[in-house]
């Protein structure tokens, strides 16, 4: 999962669809973007049979993403438009891309988009990816970008996904240097990952780079956040702590947060992000382990 240039493997600017390459190779920036978003914001149903169908619905507003979908795909699919009630508008429009060819479904779902309710149980693929594309696609569906009500730049994804949170955790962490560390909260069982500052900052202008397949209002936002200054009687947070080769040998050894923790004067919520990454080969095992 090295991360690519922005500029590897893009679709060809002359062409109406990415001709030369195969369809959802997550090495091609589009690809990987557009995988990103339909984890976290399309669904896949079951009919009857080989019968099934990809839907993807957004408010009308950002239907140019749709329409970038349908034009990367080599299947026949169509967009839609519907206006309904909702908790927070009497009427609200709605755009739909439709998809069912079987071929396309099939490849959506071997690369990890599963059929039926998702939230908890989607991950970054397995297969090589494009890890700022496929983020930038998972923030645009299901995270946000922008000013907090104090004037901070900020970028923050929900999610139900432990995985999918994990990774934005590490690829943050690595861009940034800001550890975050995974907890549901009490009431709906989500969590609710935010960056400031110079980390939002940061993480906003490796994701949101020049040109990037994006919609276009999260990345007009990302491209404000720079025109941010710390004042100069804030004052910077220290960085937390790194993870040494010697701490994770003993994590391993140990292999228990809680006993980790007292061992290692942690808490409890980072050695059990830290053992989950070791376990699972996000992060590499020290040389020795």
């Amino acid at each position: 999962m090295a991360e690519r240039e922005p500029n590897a493997l893009p679709c060809a600017p002359d062409e109406s669809r990415c001709a030369t390459t195969e369809f959802m190779d997550l090495e091609v920036p589009e690809y990987a973007y557009m995988f990103g978003f339909l984890q976290a914001d399309g669904h896949l149903s079951k009919g009857t049979g080989q019968k099934g169908r990809l839907t993807v619905e957004l408010s009308a507003r950002d239907v140019d993403i749709l329409r970038e979908f349908q034009r990367l795909t080599p299947y026949n699919s169509t967009i839609g438009g519907r206006t309904r009630t909702t908790n927070f508008a009497a009427s609200h429009e709605s755009s739909i891309w439709n998809l069912c060819a079987l071929e396309a479904r099939t490849k959506l779902n071997e690369l990890g988009l599963p059929y039926g309710r998702k939230s908890r149980t989607i991950a970054p693929p397995h297969a090589p990816f494009s890890q700022p594309d496929y983020l930038r696609g998972v923030i645009d569906a299901d995270g946000s970008v922008g000013f907090t009500a104090q004037g901070f730049p900020f970028v923050s994804l929900t999610t139900a996904s432990v995985a999918i949170g994990a990774y934005l955790c590490f690829y943050a962490g690595r861009i940034t240097g800001v550890e975050r560390s995974l907890k549901r909260n009490a009431r709906d069982g989500i969590f609710n990952i935010l960056y400031t500052k110079e980390a939002a900052q940061q993480l906003a202008a490796r994701l949101y780079y020049p040109d990037c397949l994006s919609l276009d209002r999260k990345r007009a936002a990302a491209e404000s956040l720079h025109t941010w200054s710390r004042p100069a009687d804030m004052r910077v947070a220290p960085d937390r702590r790194r993870w040494t080769p010697s701490e994770d040998r003993l994590l391993l050894a140990l292999n228990n947060d809680a006993a980790a923790a007292k061992e290692l004067g942690r808490t409890e919520k980072s050695c059990y992000v830290r053992l989950w990454r070791l376990r699972t080969g996000r992060t590499p095992l020290p040389a020795d382990a």
